[in-house]
């Protein structure tokens, strides 16, 4: 009777949730949208354009709702790259929690950038420098396959077009920047090389996020990622962005990726 109880209690809470009852808002609304090229969308008391309803309504999830960028720091005007800020829910939310807080957003698709770029504006945040570029380790450019959501990668072919865009050397944004309180990277497949690139130059980062891809039939890299965030100082916690029953069976041999993961690191 007990757990009972207690269950249903956890369920009265999520239900009085107030961002809870708004992601249920947009899913109905949004969810199954087909959307040509963008959209409006209003959540909470923002204003945006969207560029697809499936994933927009897991991001306002993920973000608002769960909190999977949540941190805390003593510093008002806290440094944030956000790697990977696609329409700018991420930059929304890290403004939401700082609004001092001096953002740098990297987005490599061009025109969802673009789309950034407007969400910030009429939202009147300040504070936030988009950059148009693909995080690599280099600047040299790179092949980008774009997907029209948030999928977008250097890694295999997605829905859209191929381009080449240029790219940003993060370890030099790292080594310039100083002392930089999150660092949030979702950049499909980029974040191996990338955090690799980035070995003995993470002293001054306080937070990490990292979305961990597993792309089918490619090395897995996620070793390489937990040795070196604990060579750099960091205690990591893990946990599945997707699920998998009888994956000793289930293999997803025929999946695009295998494994999806968030790593939280953070300096004790």
């Amino acid at each position: 009777m007990g757990l009972i109880s207690e269950n249903l209690q956890k369920i009265k809470q999520v239900v009085s949730n107030r961002y809870y009852r708004e992601f249920l808002r947009l899913h109905r609304k949004h969810y199954q949208q087909r959307i040509d090229k963008q959209a409006p969308a209003d959540f909470l008391h923002y204003h945006i354009n969207i560029v697809d309803g499936p994933s927009f309504v897991f991001q306002y999830k993920e973000i608002f709702f769960t909190n999977v960028y949540k941190f805390e720091s003593n510093n008002k005007t806290p440094v944030i790259f956000d790697c990977g800020a696609n329409v700018g829910l991420s930059c929304i939310y890290f403004k939401s929690l700082f609004p001092d807080a001096q953002i740098t957003a990297f987005e490599a698709d061009p025109f969802i950038a673009s789309v950034l770029s407007d969400n910030l504006r009429k939202n009147n945040l300040t504070g936030v420098t988009v950059v148009d570029m693909a995080v690599w380790t280099n600047e040299e450019g790179i092949t980008f396959y774009t997907d029209n959501a948030d999928g977008g990668s250097v890694f295999g072919e997605g829905s859209g077009t191929k381009v080449t865009v240029p790219t940003v050397r993060l370890r030099s944004m790292l080594e310039q920047a100083g002392n930089v309180d999150f660092l949030k990277m979702d950049i499909e497949g980029a974040e191996v090389a990338v955090i690799k690139d980035c070995d003995g130059a993470l002293a001054a980062v306080k937070n990490i996020f990292i979305e961990y891809h597993s792309f089918n039939k490619t090395p897995q890299g996620l070793g390489d990622i937990l040795e070196i965030l604990q060579r750099n100082g960091f205690r990591y916690f893990i946990e599945s962005a997707t699920e998998r029953s009888s994956p000793f069976v289930n293999k997803a041999a025929n999946d695009t990726m295998d494994m999806q993961l968030n790593v939280y690191a953070y300096k004790m």
